[in-house]
Parts: structure tokens; sequence; C-alpha cells
């Protein structure tokens, strides 16, 4: 029969970590990545979402229906340009 090493619980653990510095961390397998180049921005941020009913001039949503397949998102985009512009 195969005995478990007496493991702490978890909270004598969550203590444990929580008083530690960030000298005190191993990083060895984890090397530091130095190259940046292929990463992407906000790749796994996807920001809170409301539903709201918003009135639009037929031919401006038209024209986001026609050049976005995801149109409401192109509105979303377009909006968050636009409140970029102007802070």
């Amino acid at each position: 029969m195969n005995k478990i090493k007496n493991i702490p619980p978890i909270q004598e653990q969550l203590e444990a970590l929580d008083k530690m510095t960030d000298k005190d961390i191993d990083f060895s397998d984890i090397p530091e990545i130095l190259n940046w180049d292929g990463a992407e921005r906000g790749k796994f941020y996807r920001p809170v979402k409301k539903s709201v009913t918003l009135r639009l001039d037929a031919d401006v949503l038209a024209w986001f229906r026609h050049h976005h397949p995801k149109y409401q998102s192109g509105i979303n985009a377009a909006l968050r340009e636009y409140v970029a512009a102007h802070q």
C-alpha cells in the first residue's frame, strides 16, 4: 500500500505563499520572455457588455451591416475610437 506524504492543508499553503517575497520564488523552470514580437494585446480580455436599445439612422445601420459581418462589434469599435479621441 502506497502511503501519501503528509501534505499541509490548503489554508496553511496559502498563508505560506502569502508570506513569500518575489525573491523567494524560483523562476528557473519558466524563463523570462524577452522577445514580445508575436504577442497579441487583449487576446484574452473581454470587456463587460451591456444590452441596450439604440435607434440608428437606417443608412448608418445599412453601412455597418454591409461592411462588418459582426456589425454590432463594428459599431462598438467606431464608438470606442470616438471616445478615445475625445478623452
